[in-house]
């Protein structure tokens, strides 16, 4: 036959309604590329909880994050929480805790204290800064802050949180993260930088510490962006002004409220960051369906673009606070809803396990390599991530974003025929729904939710 090209042999099998067809050849050129640890995305995933306040139980919070295969517990200073509590919680489960002020909080002896017991016991990820002082206000030191009166206030007390971890030699290795809502400031006291620069023109002085890691809630929807939307959960990840929801440019760049200038864009994009409460509530078009393949998306779209942890408000539904049901994870009675299964499925497809008796210890000696594969005809709304475990297999997780309706198709191709490939759908389970053999190409159309390829060489 005439041509200059070689002729490849497509065969083409359509299976799971017509979501994934399987290819036995491709044009494109593959392009190596570096995988994360399964082990560190999974320590990613997080949720807010009062763990055995406002009706929750142990024993309930327990049996959730164990199902859920959630990593870690952002709280603070609740009376109704033990750290005994945190501590046994910690013992079966293995999550860790991220201990904060919280709302209005200004204890931190009480803070450091606990913290160090946490600390001790192998059950304590981080120390948080006072929640969102532009809704609940503090007093410190006898002066009140926060709200519509002058941040210095808060400021001053989250210099001194920080020097108190900083100086305590149980907790000086542990990174604290600010207060959320820096955006709102109604003076220029800094908040928006983890440390004062010199020129910054701020109230509190150059070099005035407050933080390791910038803090955020960018929830998913924003009063100025309702509905749902192509790209949902990516846009609200992203560190620059496209951000359409409460993110970090707003809090870290040029504040929301009176528009003081923080780091430049390109600073943004390498600026430690964690998001404390982020989520989207069902109601209207977000059903509970579409709200728990919106928070498959969401974890995944905030570690991709920089976010080293989430957590997604809530776990359960507070007593105090019924009406937030439409938030949670599980109903009020611990009745896990459609999001609670799907992230299940999902964890339980990725977990690392170097032996069965604990769900998260992994082998943190194996680094993760890297994969040559290639996505042709990748639009906006399709994202990925290569994840590998410690055995080596790799976990090519792949996630729509069409929550405005419609498809998307795309070819993954890698550099050669794999011994194996399965492929799993965690809206539809935590086993493979079909293994391929001998394949080095596939051809997906994505929606709404991840697809994940497990690849073995």
């Amino acid at each position: 036959m005439k041509s200059l090209y070689k002729l490849y042999l497509f065969t083409l099998i359509w299976f799971i309604s017509g979501s994934i067809f399987i290819s036995a050849g491709s044009t494109v050129k593959p392009e190596a590329k570096k995988a994360v640890r399964a082990a560190d995305f999974l320590g990613s995933i997080g949720v807010c909880s009062s763990i055995t306040g406002r009706g929750e139980t142990l024993a309930g919070t327990a049996d959730a994050i164990i199902y859920t295969g959630i990593r870690f517990i952002r709280c603070g200073l609740e009376d109704k929480i033990s750290v005994k509590d945190m501590i046994e919680l910690h013992r079966q489960t293995g999550v860790k805790i991220v201990y904060g002020l919280l709302s209005g909080g200004t204890d931190i002896d009480r803070l450091i204290r606990e913290s160090r017991e946490l600390a001790e016991a192998g059950a304590l990820l981080a120390i948080e800064g006072n929640n969102e002082p532009n809704n609940w206000g503090i007093t410190y030191r006898g002066e009140k802050g926060g709200r519509n009166l002058s941040w210095l206030p808060v400021a001053k007390l989250q210099r001194d949180l920080y020097q108190a971890v900083k100086e305590d030699p149980v907790l000086k290795d542990y990174p604290v993260w600010n207060i959320s809502e820096s955006g709102a400031q109604t003076d220029n006291t800094g908040l928006q930088f983890l440390t004062i620069p010199e020129g910054a023109a701020t109230l509190m002085p150059p070099g005035t510490r407050y933080a390791d890691y910038a803090n955020c809630h960018n929830y998913i929807t924003h009063p100025s962006w309702p509905g749902l939307h192509d790209n949902q959960t990516w846009l609200s990840a992203s560190p620059g002004k496209d951000c359409p929801v409460d993110g970090l440019f707003g809090n870290y760049g040029l504040t929301w409220l009176k528009k003081f200038k923080g780091y430049s864009e390109d600073e943004l994009s390498g600026l430690p960051r964690v998001t404390t409460e982020t989520g989207y509530p069902t109601g209207g078009e977000v059903t509970e369906e579409i709200q728990a393949r919106l928070f498959l998306n969401l974890y995944l779209s905030q570690y991709k673009r920089g976010w080293s942890h989430t957590a997604i408000y809530l776990l359960r539904t507070r007593s105090n606070e019924p009406a937030h049901e439409n938030y949670a994870f599980y109903k009020m009675d611990y009745t896990p809803k459609q999001a609670a299964h799907y992230l299940h499925n999902f964890t339980t497809i990725l977990k690392d396990m170097e032996n069965s008796t604990d769900r998260i210890k992994v082998n943190d000696e194996v680094p993760a390599s890297g994969l040559t594969y290639t996505i042709s005809d990748q639009p906006a709304t399709v994202h990925d991530l290569l994840l590998q475990k410690s055995d080596g297999t790799f976990y090519l997780v792949l996630w729509g974003e069409r929550f405005a309706g419609g498809s998307d198709e795309v070819t993954v191709t890698l550099d050669r025929p794999m011994q194996s490939m399965r492929i799993y759908d965690p809206t539809q389970g935590s086993t493979a729904i079909r293994e391929n053999k001998k394949i080095s190409s596939l051809r997906l159309t994505m929606t709404n939710h991840p697809v994940i390829l497990e690849i073995i060489q």
